[in-house]
């Protein structure tokens, strides 16, 4: 299979990658716990059907120390046990964050609060960012058809 576009080929798409990328960095060096962000991007791109970030994400997470039992149960996360109660609260504003369309009114307030009781205002503004980073690189990558499985960690530095 091969992708609609070669995005790693446009001038134009590679300087949006490399923009959106050091974006990513900015929110990577944060507060916000690195298996947090990687549980988010997981579940983002699990509703998303984005392949390609799936791809990515689980192993390097898996290379970082993730376990199986954690990366497997993340697509029924409210009845897993494995999560944190912070974990979990990210988890549920990475959902209402990224299913927008279908939500009249967006985020909940009951969804906030629960995250602002484990996250401080920066890990939040982390957070918040990382969930619309995530949909952006998904939507990319799920327009063009971007083929996933062939994903080695730490491939893009």
């Amino acid at each position: 299979m091969d992708a609609r576009l070669n995005l790693f080929g446009s001038p134009t798409a590679g300087t949006f990658l490399k923009h959106i990328v050091s974006a990513g960095r900015v929110v990577s060096d944060t507060a916000l716990p690195a298996a947090t962000q990687e549980l988010v991007k997981i579940r983002a791109s699990q509703i998303n059907g984005c392949g390609f970030c799936l791809d990515m994400h689980t192993k390097e997470a898996a290379a970082a120390g993730e376990t199986s039992a954690r990366l497997n149960m993340v697509a029924a996360w409210r009845e897993a046990t494995v999560f944190t109660e912070a974990e979990r609260a990210a988890l549920e504003l990475t959902e209402q964050g990224t299913r927008l369309a279908g939500a009249a009114g967006g985020v909940t307030d009951e969804a906030w609060a629960d995250a602002a009781k484990h996250y401080d205002e920066e890990q939040l503004a982390a957070l918040v960012s990382l969930i619309a980073l995530i949909n952006a690189f998904n939507r990319l990558n799920v327009i063009v058809r971007q083929p996933a499985g062939d994903y080695q960690p730490g491939q893009f530095g």
